[in-house]
């Protein structure tokens, strides 16, 4: 019988990682993508995390914004063959939105007023969900692309990955708005912006912000608006194509936590979200885990069974180091006990037929391909 992650690797075609800062999520979704090219797939692991943890799990220097392939002998010296391959990217968010600009233009030259306007440079790379919106644009044009069998996308910590939900619709409502009407109505017959035709209280407001901000900034926005309605039906048709595949039944999202109560309790919100979109939760991923140590009890082990244990290993000891040991071995008993507990929190209130995957705390973090590889064994195993 196969695990969760395995019948997830082996059927979805899009699987998406999601958690909270810190819990490996990177690290996961990197080493999904590694099982899944190890079992013959061809492989893309896209993300959109800006700290390039993904370039350090895969060994590599760093990644960029075009596909790169990982070199298969990387995995052979390393004892772990590829059968498939792996193909890596890092999001470039402004090209994507000018991709979008120069396809849904009514005229390239409208689409190049458009990429030529201030507002319009400084929505495409800093606004706040632009980032997240056009990782989902991405997504749709990769989950197309036949080079590849299974797409895995790296989300950013849980706070902004959320702005993907209803980024489309967000979207759809500030092209739609009064606001932008306004703008709309005020430039487009001449080309400039004539406050006269606007409401008077509209008039008397942007008057009042022209005088702080310089008429420039006020031509620049309306031109911005503008162009910008000019895709309003492009815009529109995708964000429902966008919606519509996250929704798909050949898409899955491996939600990703550590036992923390804090990172349980983002991780079942998150998970309450992708409910309420009705879009698929494929399995939640535990890291750290910390599992039971031997001999584990609510009694600390003995001194001399802790001494004993050592010098069995040619260890000298200093004259105090038994019973340290033995307080150490009680700390974890407890800290295992506690995460025990945690998880247990987390599968009473995680709705039924989401399976968790508990993946115990390794000893040192997952920074080249044989670690990379031991964890996709881990994973694809169903965790301890």
């Amino acid at each position: 019988m196969k695990s969760p992650l395995e019948s997830i690797v082996d059927t979805r075609r899009v699987i998406i990682s999601v958690g909270a800062g810190g819990v490996g999520k990177t690290t996961t979704s990197a080493a999904l993508g590694v099982a899944a090219a190890q079992r013959g797939k061809r492989v893309l692991c896209l993300t959109i995390d800006p700290a390039h943890r993904l370039a350090e799990s895969l060994g590599i220097a760093r990644m960029n914004t075009e596909a790169m392939d990982i070199d298969p002998t990387r995995f052979a010296d390393a004892g772990a063959p590829l059968k498939g391959s792996l193909t890596v990217m890092m999001l470039d968010t402004k090209r994507t939105f000018d991709e979008l600009v120069i396809k849904y233009s009514s005229s390239p030259e409208r689409a190049q007023r458009l990429l030529d306007n201030k507002i319009y440079k400084y929505v495409s790379t800093s606004l706040a969900g632009t980032q997240e919106y056009m990782a989902m644009e991405k997504l749709i044009d990769v989950k197309g692309d036949p080079r590849y069998d299974v797409i895995f996308l790296d989300t950013p910590p849980t706070a902004n990955a959320l702005d993907f939900l209803d980024a489309p619709e967000r979207l759809v409502d500030a092209l739609d708005s009064a606001a932008m009407r306004w703008f709309v109505e005020a430039f487009q017959s001449t080309g400039k912006l004539s406050l006269n035709i606007l409401a008077r209280s509209a008039s008397v407001v942007l008057r009042t912000i022209g005088k702080i901000t310089g008429g420039g900034f006020l031509e620049d926005v309306a031109g911005f608006i503008t162009e910008l309605n000019d895709l309003f039906g492009g815009f529109k048709e995708r964000a429902a194509r966008v919606q519509s595949a996250l929704r798909s039944r050949d898409v899955a999202f491996v939600l990703v936590t550590s036992p923390s109560p804090v990172s349980i309790k983002e991780v079942l919100y998150f998970s309450g979200r992708l409910a309420q979109h009705d879009m698929p939760r494929g399995a939640l991923v535990v890291n750290r885990y910390r599992v039971p140590p031997p001999y584990a009890g609510d009694a600390p082990i003995h001194t001399s069974v802790a001494q004993a244990a050592v010098m069995t290993r040619g260890i000298q000891l200093e004259d105090d180091a038994a019973e340290r040991l033995s307080r150490a071995h009680l700390d974890a008993v407890h800290l295992a006990a506690l995460d025990h507990r945690n998880v247990g929190v987390l599968e009473a209130e995680l709705p039924e037929g989401v399976p968790i995957v508990k993946v115990p705390e390794l000893a040192s973090d997952v920074h080249d391909v044989r670690l990379l590889s031991d964890l996709a064994a881990t994973l694809m195993s169903g965790g301890v």
